[in-house]
């Protein structure tokens, strides 16, 4: 893999860049055309973990996003510099501008969007969507391909994000939001089709992309010198600027979580406090006296514990930076097989220790429990009463299906489409709703609320 090769400004159709007064360079004008996007905005109430519990403020999809992106920053930034001092004789100048000034850039965009495809209620909303169509194989899979029909009942959020964001909507510009092949290239954790799924390799345990994204995903990886292993199914290794992301995204759930059930008081200031000292201890040993002396000095609980927080991701980001640093033949060559994350929980004992305490004091909390099962019944029941009229021809539909598709917006109807396209287009409406908006609808729908609403 040639790293002079590996990043392209090439966008899903043909586009001239801007100069002059006020001109961006185009990885940092993917930055603000998702930050200005809808989709984005949307995340701001979509559950992260905890539901948006009112007066105490936890973390959604949209502050998370914005924290990884932060993260990524700065391992784009230092990662940038070492692939200029490392490959310094091989890099041409063009490469040593893109690594100096701009992988930072890609790496921060990626993160932002990293979670743009998510449906409403987080993991519990995916597994609405694919047990629906499990549980309805019957009356619908033969309506479908082989690989059309894997890629609904493996529903995955990454797969929906390069949807989302290279697909034309029903009377919407072409090409989604235009973004760069690199920062999508970035957030490929699992470059390969559904049919590809592979739970023993780390780059396909889930999936990338669906067959109407296919020939878009393929033209991505080859603008991006991504290393194809298959051609059918297809699969490609990840990206190099993947690892990156995924970094970022590691370090920051499994440190702010503790952080949210700390502030909801799900786990108990002394238990929170021990966890972040125990790892800090481990992989901040030099400085453990000066981060004793200076937590000690502050009063405030909460605020100690964002203290603790701070210096956590500020000392898991630079053990991510060195990991990629050892890994960096085997991340170029495609032979990475363990997440950088992964590999400083492997070092580390206290770094894995965390997301084992977090498992059990917090993802299983009642609280969390709760907000997973309704959304799981909000996202099945707005399937069940929108996906099986959409399937059937216009002149075929009942009066109640035929209303049933009116509440679908036009941006989402695909009409003239196959079967698979309008399938989608409901996935589309209904995994990009916000967790009040679905439940809002839900309870419409389902006549539990009953009068005009604008």
């Amino acid at each position: 893999m040639d790293i002079n090769l590996i990043y392209s400004d090439k966008r899903s159709e043909q586009y001239t860049p801007q100069h002059g007064i006020g001109a961006r360079n185009e990885f940092l004008r993917d930055f603000d055309r998702i930050i200005f996007s809808s989709a984005f905005r949307r995340l701001q109430n979509k559950t992260q973990v905890f539901p948006l519990p009112g007066s105490v403020f936890v973390h959604n999809r949209l502050t998370h996003s914005l924290e990884v992106s932060s993260v990524g920053r700065t391992l784009g930034n230092d990662i940038g510099d070492y692939i200029c001092q490392k490959f310094e004789t091989h890099l041409t100048r063009e490469s040593r501008e893109f690594y100096k000034y701009n992988l930072y850039h890609v790496i921060s965009s990626a993160c932002l969007c990293h979670d743009i495809g998510n449906p409403a209620f987080g993991h519990s909303g995916e597994d609405a969507i694919v047990t629906f169509f499990k549980k309805n194989a019957d009356g619908l899979k033969p309506y479908f391909s082989e690989k059309e029909w894997s890629d609904l009942i493996n529903f995955e959020g990454n797969a929906n994000a390069i949807r989302l964001l290279t697909q034309q909507q029903t009377g919407k510009s072409h090409g989604g939001l235009l973004l760069t092949y690199t920062t999508l290239a970035s957030i490929a954790k699992y470059p390969c089709e559904s049919t590809a799924k592979d739970k023993k390799f780390l780059h396909r345990k889930k999936f990338g992309f669906f067959q109407s994204e296919k020939n878009t995903f393929i033209d991505i990886a080859k603008n991006t010198q991504m290393l194809q292993v298959s051609d059918e199914p297809v699969v490609f290794q990840r990206h190099p600027f993947v690892w990156l992301v995924e970094a970022a995204d590691d370090i920051c759930y499994n440190i702010i979580d503790l952080e949210d059930a700390h502030r909801l008081g799900i786990v108990s200031h002394i238990e929170c406090y021990e966890v972040f000292m125990d790892l800090l201890s481990s992989i901040a040993a030099v400085e453990i006296d000066k981060i004793n002396a200076k937590v000690n000095g502050i009063k405030d609980k909460n605020d100690k514990i964002a203290y603790l927080r701070a210096k956590s991701i500020q000392y898991l980001t630079i053990l991510c930076i060195e990991a990629f640093k050892d890994f960096q033949e085997n991340i170029f060559s495609g032979r990475q097989t363990v997440s950088l994350f992964k590999s400083v929980c492997q070092q580390y004992s206290a770094v894995d220790k965390i997301e084992a305490f977090s498992i059990e004091n917090i993802y299983n909390h009642r609280s969390v429990l709760e907000i997973e099962n309704a959304g799981y019944n909000v996202m099945y029941e707005l399937l069940t009463h929108f996906v099986f009229p959409i399937i059937k021809p216009k002149g075929e539909r009942a009066i109640y299906e035929k209303k049933a598709v009116l509440l679908i917006p036009k941006q989402f109807l695909y009409e003239d489409e196959n079967v698979y396209q309008r399938v989608l287009g409901v996935l589309d409406f209904v995994s990009g709703m916000t967790d009040n908006f679905a439940t809002d609808l839900y309870r419409k729908i389902k006549g539990i609320d009953i009068g005009m609403t604008m």
